[in-house]
This record gives structure tokens, sequence and C-alpha cells, in this order.
């Protein structure tokens, strides 16, 4: 048998891009779809996806859904009255991870734009998918990294083995008056707390979640 994909010609067919969903969605990863996004599917892969590459203390990983949804909180926290789309977009700041994983930041920033820019073109679609502007105002990008630091730094204290001195030196001072103490979830309940959040803020948001809205500012 000849190696590689033949086509009808004889000649290689192109490799696959997309991946087939557990919701019956195909999609593909080089020209993501909003229509072939769903919450569900974002939810059980972030469930499943480890922080830290999985080195972490405990019985289970800390995955990406549970770190999401604190991130949303602390954000919150900081700003108080924080419209319930801005909340919904901290909810999904890595929500493309559930295609790509979570990649620790040095190798990302090994991998270079490209990546950024595969990233970028899934974060839009998403985006687009639950109602948010295809691309987040600047402020609201400053917030959420500062949330997500934040969380980053409970994280590398309590889990990652990174003493206090190097976290703050990483990650800054988590901000004044929140406090966090980590349980990782089994990815079942990480995964039903992300998509009861989900609904939470799009109601909230007035958003239609089976409807795809597109909303470009």
């Amino acid at each position: 048998m000849a190696k590689g994909l033949q086509s009808r010609g004889g000649r290689k067919a192109e490799p696959r891009a997309w991946q087939r969903m557990l919701s019956g969605r195909r999609l593909d990863l080089l020209d993501p779809s909003p229509m072939d996004i769903e919450v569900e599917d974002i939810a059980h892969g972030l469930a499943r996806v480890a922080r830290w590459n999985g080195q972490t203390l405990g019985d289970h990983s800390f995955s990406v859904a549970q770190h999401s949804v604190v991130v949303e909180e602390i954000a919150a926290h900081i700003q108080p009255g924080l419209d319930p789309k801005w909340r919904l977009a901290a909810l999904l700041h890595d929500a493309a991870e559930y295609v790509i994983g979570d990649m620790i930041s040095p190798f990302k920033a090994a991998l270079g734009f490209d990546y950024r820019s595969f990233e970028d073109r899934l974060e839009t679609a998403i985006h687009v998918r639950f109602g948010l502007p295809a691309h987040t105002p600047a402020p609201i990008k400053k917030l959420i990294k500062q949330a997500d630091r934040a969380c980053a730094f409970f994280e590398a204290t309590q889990l990652a083995g990174f003493t206090h001195a190097e976290a703050l030196g990483f990650f800054g001072a988590p901000p004044a008056g929140y406090a966090l103490t980590i349980e990782p979830l089994p990815p079942p309940e990480a995964q039903a707390r992300y998509v009861q959040r989900f609904h939470v803020l799009s109601e909230a948001a007035g958003f239609e979640t089976g409807n795809i809205a597109f909303e470009t500012e």
C-alpha cells in the first residue's frame, strides 16, 4: 500500500484539518466557523486540559475550566459592576485551549506569531458564536490579563511549588481583598461549573445562547 493519503487523481490528499467534537460538530482548525462551536464542547475539553502541564499537587489536575471560572470571579472583584458580557469574555478567555491545549507561556513565546495568529482566529470565532465583540477592547483585555495573573499567583504558590517571592516576581501581587484557596475539581464537576456559569452570564448579558450573533464593535 502506498504511503500517505491518495486522492482519486493519484495525488496526495490534503491532511485533515478539522476535529470532530463530541457534539458531532466538525471544527476546521485552520478556518474555524462560529457555527461549529458549542459551549458543551468547550467545557468538556477545558475540564480535561491541565494547567501547568499537570505539574501540580492534588488528586486531580487543576483544569483550565476551573481556572477560567476563577478568573471571571477575580475580574469582577477588581472591577465591581463589570458588565456581564465582559465577565463572559473573562470566562471564555482561554476557551481556544479546548482545541489547542494549554501551552505554558515560555513555549508560546518560542512558537511565535504563527501560534498567536491561530489562537486569535479561534478566539474570534468563539466570541462571534456567543455574541461578544470579535475583538475585546484593550481595557477589558488588560483587566482579564490582570485577573489571569492573579489566579496564576494562587496556583503557583498553592499547587505548582513556587515560593511566595517567586510568584510575586513572575505574576505580581493578587488584588487587595481577594483570597483564594484552591481545591482542584474532578473533570465532570469542573465541566458542569463552567457550563452553569456560562449560561448565567449569557442570560445576564441578554444573549440567546442558541443563536449566533455577529457583533464587530
